[in-house]
């Protein structure tokens, strides 16, 4: 109403460019009036998917950096992980540019994970810092093991992401295995039934099915189908258990 309202007097005014310009102020009053009353912000699409992939690129360089260096040595088998993640999914040329900013960039200076994560919370869809995470766990892991210093590390970035409490669990679960794992997966309980087994798999099924990981990041887009696949590998070993149907 406010945007009709605003574009008449605009008109009134300045004419034609008046009422252009009356109605993009009232409808910015409008929507603040609508996000007041719990609408949608005027500012929600402008803070998701605006990451140009250049920037990402060096964002996500910069959180590997980070947990590469999280238990105070740099592992090379770490540092061939993401390379080859780079160049299986790049090929040799674009992955060979993008370690050369890795290079000179990253490894030359101290960056802030807070700082970049909250970038990227700000700027991506909560389905792929939930991709994010579970590249950054495959890092972690590249060298055999996930030390606590790593998991720690990676625990404060995924605050920093905004994500929550279970996803994290459920993501932990797929690179530290433990007898309940499949569960932790599926962000149930042990002692949940048969039905709610079946509802925690759809849900998940659901968030995480690589469909939803809308990225221009193909890095990414691999590696949710690789997680796509845990949650299901997770909810079948629950199958044999119980021998649900």
């Amino acid at each position: 109403m406010i945007k009709w309202v605003a574009a008449f007097l605009g008109y009134y005014i300045l004419r034609f460019p008046g009422a252009i310009l009356g109605f993009i102020v009232g409808s910015f009053l409008d929507s603040y009036n609508d996000s007041s009353k719990g609408g949608r912000n005027v500012f929600q699409d402008f803070t998701r998917q605006t990451v140009s992939p250049a920037d990402f690129e060096l964002n996500l360089l910069s959180l590997c950096s980070i947990i590469i260096k999280a238990d105070g040595q740099v592992s090379q088998r770490e540092l061939d992980y993401v390379r080859q993640y780079f160049l299986s999914t790049y090929g040799k040329e674009k992955a060979n540019a993008i370690f050369r900013t890795f290079n000179d960039v990253v490894k030359k200076r101290e960056v802030s994970a807070q700082r970049i994560a909250t970038y990227l919370a700000q700027r991506t869809r909560y389905e792929v810092r939930l991709q994010l995470l579970h590249f950054l766990f495959g890092i972690a892991q590249a060298d055999g093991q996930v030390s606590k210093a790593e998991v720690d590390k990676l625990r404060e970035i995924a605050g920093y992401l905004r994500v929550g409490r279970n996803d994290f669990e459920s993501i932990m679960a797929m690179f530290i295995k433990s007898a309940d794992n499949a569960y932790k997966i599926l962000e149930i309980e042990k002692s949940a039934s048969d039905d709610e087994v079946k509802k925690a798999y759809r849900k998940m099924a659901k968030k995480y099915h690589p469909d939803r990981v809308v990225t221009e990041n193909e890095a990414f887009k691999k590696g949710a189908e690789e997680k796509f696949k845990e949650v299901q590998k997770a909810y079948e070993a629950i199958q044999r258990e119980r021998g649900i149907p």
